[in-house]
């Protein structure tokens, strides 16, 4: 197992308001989600709503989109109002191919968050086209 590298944060958040906001960025894969469960865990427990962007993500497996389902039925349970920040064509298939649209309920834009500055990484960026980025899912049957 590799140790997770601390010189950049792979979850960062903001609170106001009665409002949540935590974003994640790098690859979120079983390693990753190792290390944030307890975090995102302890969030979704906390008061007000709460939005977990991954607009930043480059990578996403079925362990990560485990986290995300635990994240939105924990905060949900709660009776609080859960949002998924996501612009990401490969990651919205994820959501798609695992039927799991209707419990993340994927959103592009959220009024008062901003786009953040993303480095491109290979096959993503203008031109690449839907399924092109990492983690890409062969074609649907």
């Amino acid at each position: 197992m590799q140790p997770i590298p601390r010189h950049e944060p792979h979850l960062v958040v903001r609170s106001a308001d009665g409002l949540t906001v935590a974003a994640l960025r790098g690859e979120l894969d079983l390693v990753l989600v190792r290390h944030l469960r307890p975090e995102l865990d302890a969030l979704a427990r906390g008061s007000g709503d709460l939005t977990l962007d991954v607009r930043r993500l480059t990578f996403c497996d079925a362990t990560g989109l485990g986290l995300l389902a635990r994240c939105a039925e924990r905060t949900r349970e709660r009776g609080r109002r859960w949002r998924l920040l996501c612009d990401q064509p490969w990651i919205l298939r994820l959501i798609r191919l695992t039927a799991l649209g209707d419990l993340l309920r994927p959103e592009t834009v959220l009024p008062g968050v901003p786009v953040p500055r993303r480095e491109r990484s290979p096959g993503t960026g203008p031109g690449a086209g839907p399924g092109a980025g990492p983690g890409t899912v062969g074609p649907a049957a």
